[in-house]
């Protein structure tokens, strides 16, 4: 039995003035709560109380240990119903780490929209494009556009993503249009090195995947740099959806080879623990999920969602 229930115990006999008043006023035994006194006392090697038939009184250093022991105890009390009460609300710092080119093409509107409807939440973001350690770098939760190998982390599902092969008008002007994946063997391309496959892009003909080599005049490490480049007409680029979205409805950047497309890799929200998952992360991952599922009800354009997300019934 641990010292702070045997503490309860003692501090009850002195507040109901005897072992049977506090058995009933604690749903104990009589036996077992001076059961619980006596090992405070040998635990202490002290005489806290004394004890005739009829009644008890406390000693000297009982009178003592009761007065700090009682102090010590509400505070325990108070700080542990602050913690807990924190745990519960929607409310404190959470650290994300997310990917800096997907935060920098979409990630910007559904925060402010989360901070909106969770003012009391502190959002501390870093955004990389490494593969943070969340447990060991003490983030929260953590964004990633990525094919999940197994881990000890909690990993849910945002969404699908989408990749697609895109160029500028202009550069299909100029070179025409890939018929077939194969053609892009050919053709100068883009490679986004924080793609898992870089030059060798897959696709699906007859539903098998199989890949094509390519190659071109520039390797990045930055989907916004990657696009930059195909705006200027310096070649093909293949890349999730987020990042060329506002591209593509403009018509800035043409797509090709739809047909061909294969699943991409998913949107997960990832975080060390699911048993006592804080209030505000449970928040951030329900509100992440909500979103993006409207955002695919309204084609994938997140100008449509200017407001709160509605929540799932």
């Amino acid at each position: 039995m641990d010292s702070i229930t045997r503490i309860r115990c003692f501090l009850q006999v002195v507040e109901s003035g005897g072992f049977s008043a506090a058995a009933r006023d604690m749903g104990r035994s009589k036996a077992l709560i001076s059961k619980y006194v006596s090992e405070l006392e040998d635990e202490l090697g002290v005489r806290l109380l004394n004890r005739t038939t009829r009644q008890i009184s406390l000693t000297q250093v009982g009178e003592a240990y009761f007065r700090e022991a009682g102090e010590l105890l509400q505070r325990f009390d108070d700080l542990k119903d602050a913690v807990q009460q924190d745990h519960r609300e929607v409310r404190g710092r959470l650290r994300l780490s997310a990917p800096r080119s997907f935060s920098e093409a979409t990630l910007g509107r559904v925060l402010a929209s989360f901070l909106q409807e969770h003012p009391r939440v502190e959002l501390d973001i870093e955004m990389e494009d490494r593969f943070v350690d969340i447990v060991e770098e003490g983030y929260d939760v953590a964004i990633r556009v990525a094919e999940l190998e197994d881990s000890s982390l909690i990993a849910r599902k945002i969404r699908d993503v989408r990749v697609v092969v895109c160029a500028s008008p202009a550069y299909w002007e100029a070179h025409g249009m890939p018929e077939k994946p194969g053609d892009l063997a050919n053709m100068p391309c883009i490679i986004d090195t924080n793609y898992k496959h870089k030059t060798n892009w897959m696709f699906l003909e007859n539903g098998e995947r199989f890949s094509v080599p390519v190659k071109g005049p520039m390797h990045v490490n930055s989907a916004k740099t990657a696009v930059a480049a195909a705006l200027a007409g310096l070649g093909v680029v293949r890349l999730p959806i987020f990042y060329v979205l506002e591209e593509l409805m403009s018509g800035q950047l043409i797509p090709a080879l739809e047909d061909c497309e294969v699943p991409g890799p998913a949107m997960y929200a990832v975080y060390p623990h699911r048993r006592h998952l804080s209030a505000k992360v449970r928040a951030f991952v329900d509100y992440m999920v909500n979103w993006h599922k409207q955002l695919e009800q309204h084609g994938d354009c997140p100008k449509m969602l200017d407001g709160p997300v509605p929540k799932e019934s």
